[in-house]
């Protein structure tokens, strides 16, 4: 969990000597811009889920987790269960009827995993601060599998005010090798949300955000990020792309690695982190805490907004057909 600090701790999450040490599988060192165990700043805040992508774990984008919280916001994430559970993670010598069987299991962890969170959060025995929690002010944001996520968990859950989905998982005709994962958008409200998509998106293309954009039954809006890939909504956007594109994938991911370009004819991990952390803080500050100055921001030519700070960037607009004279 990330929260809003207390005063006496400003300025200590960008010096090294009090910025939190992050050490993860297999023993990669990673800092973020937060104090571990910091005194609260004290009163009740919305809420945000963050899910993480399909194998990885809560800390895969906390430069966006510790800027939400910074501007008042509690951020809780947690290790999906294919990766802390022993029996969801892939065995050698697996058939391919136990392998079907257990990605199903992975999928249909999903959405309980994110509701257990959510209620933990919500509970007293989480309130281990004095930054409380606001129940009817609760959001999602996801990425990839976490972004199929986010977007279905509204279909068994009405907690959730606003989501903002990175590009997510769950079009209809999915890659070779890529999660089956579906979508029956059987929300029972308008949700607010918010896509921020890659144009050079080699695991989840354009098409499918198209597509699960004018499936969505709600208010929303879709912000193209320019010349990036599916591994710029992540911290370390150069490191995790080039390792990702110098993998040996298994023969039915193999395009992977073949199609992805080379991260310096990309857009910068800088402006990746600027687009996402500006335009997921104005969603959810017009969406969750309703203010004026985010809804003014939003009404914008946000990719024109966005040039100005060095980001090149696009808008989806739903194409409506007009059927007959």
């Amino acid at each position: 969990m990330w929260y809003p600090a207390a005063a006496q701790h400003q300025g200590q999450d960008l010096v090294s000597g009090t910025q939190d040490v992050v050490i993860l599988p297999p023993g990669n060192v990673r800092r973020q811009t937060a104090v571990r165990n910091a005194a609260a700043r004290e009163g009740s805040y919305p809420t945000i889920i963050f899910s993480h992508h399909s194998g990885g774990q809560r800390y895969a984008a906390t430069f966006l987790c510790t800027h939400l919280s910074s501007h008042g916001y509690i951020v809780a994430a947690l290790d999906h269960s294919e990766v802390s559970a022993p029996e969801l993670r892939g065995a050698q010598g697996e058939t391919a009827e136990q392998k079907a069987a257990r990605i199903q299991a992975v999928i249909a962890s999903r959405v309980p995993d994110t509701r257990f969170l959510l209620d933990r959060v919500l509970s007293h025995t989480a309130s281990l601060s004095d930054a409380r929690p606001d129940p009817g002010r609760i959001g999602i944001v996801g990425h990839s599998f976490g972004g199929w996520t986010a977007l279905a968990v509204p279909e068994t859950d009405p907690r959730f005010r606003a989501i903002v989905a990175l590009a997510p998982a769950g079009s209809s005709n999915p890659r070779p090798g890529i999660l089956p994962v579906t979508l029956t958008f059987a929300w029972r409200r308008d949700i607010p949300v918010l896509y921020l998509v890659a144009d050079n998106d080699v695991c989840l293309p354009l098409p499918g955000m198209y597509e699960l954009f004018d499936r969505t039954p709600s208010t929303r809006r879709m912000i193209i990020l320019r010349r990036a890939d599916h591994m710029h909504f992540m911290d370390n956007v150069e490191e995790m792309h080039e390792s990702v594109r110098n993998i040996t994938f298994p023969e039915e991911l193999s395009w992977i690695s073949r199609e992805m370009r080379p991260v310096a004819e990309l857009s910068s991990g800088e402006q990746a982190h600027l687009f996402v952390r500006g335009l997921t803080l104005a969603h959810m500050d017009a969406m969750l805490k309703q203010t004026s100055e985010a809804r003014l921001f939003l009404e914008q030519d946000i990719p024109g907004a966005l040039a100005a700070r060095g980001v090149e960037a696009a808008e989806h607009h739903p194409v409506h057909k007009v059927v007959g004279e």
